[in-house]
């Protein structure tokens, strides 16, 4: 099964598939991951992504659907979720046309639906494990009173500097300018597949169950 988390930043998709991850199986391609991988391997392609952001330039839409496409002729495991990708019309266009060439297609594509207003209370009181990236609330999900993440027992835990206001509504307009009308394309195409993104994360994680059987 392959999925696409589709929804503004902090609407809680890496979360959601870290959960797909430990109870499904499934694969998650998240471009940053990807990039940074590719970017410390050594290989042809990881010397040409470090090249390019060591310069401070965007990597290109092909050089990421090379990466992806090296993940589709690995391990399948039970699938994968696109974390971060397709962000453009035309990226969407292009993920298609890889997954036919590998005979594979989406299963489904899951918009986690949030409130903006929402969104910034819940953004501007998160932080992470520095360790495993497992990711917590000031408010819905605190960091253990033991200080110790409940994931990997790691110690260290840090705030993303664009995670304030200011930053989070940039990024917002950003979204809506470059990325929402996705939810169009894949509406029309009928895999769209809404979902509330508002609740608790294993609430979440219910309504995404129920979308995906």
């Amino acid at each position: 099964m392959n999925i696409i988390l589709l929804g503004p930043p902090g609407a809680g998709k890496g979360t959601q598939a870290r959960k797909l991850e430990n109870e499904r199986g499934m694969i998650q391609l998240s471009t940053g991951d990807m990039l940074r991988e590719a970017r410390s391997s050594g290989t042809e392609m990881g010397n040409k992504v470090a090249a390019i952001m060591d310069a401070g330039q965007l990597v290109t839409d092909e050089i990421v659907i090379g990466l992806i496409e090296e993940k589709l002729e690995g391990d399948h495991g039970g699938g994968f979720i696109f974390d971060g990708f397709p962000r453009t019309l035309a990226q969407a266009d292009a993920l298609g046309a890889l997954l036919e060439r590998h005979n594979t297609r989406l299963d489904a594509v899951i918009e986690m639906q949030v409130d903006d207003e929402a969104l910034v209370q819940r953004i501007t009181a998160r932080s992470t494990c520095a360790s495993c990236g497992e990711v917590y609330n000031d408010i819905t999900k605190p960091i253990p009173a033991d200080g110790k993440c409940a994931n990997c027992g790691g110690t260290e835990f840090k705030r993303r500097a664009d995670d304030n206001e200011e930053s989070l509504r940039t990024r917002l307009m950003e979204y809506y300018k470059k990325t929402s009308p996705l939810i169009g394309y894949y509406y029309a195409k009928g895999d769209l597949r809404p979902v509330n993104g508002l609740g608790e994360i294993d609430e979440v994680a219910a309504g995404i169950a129920a979308v995906l059987g």
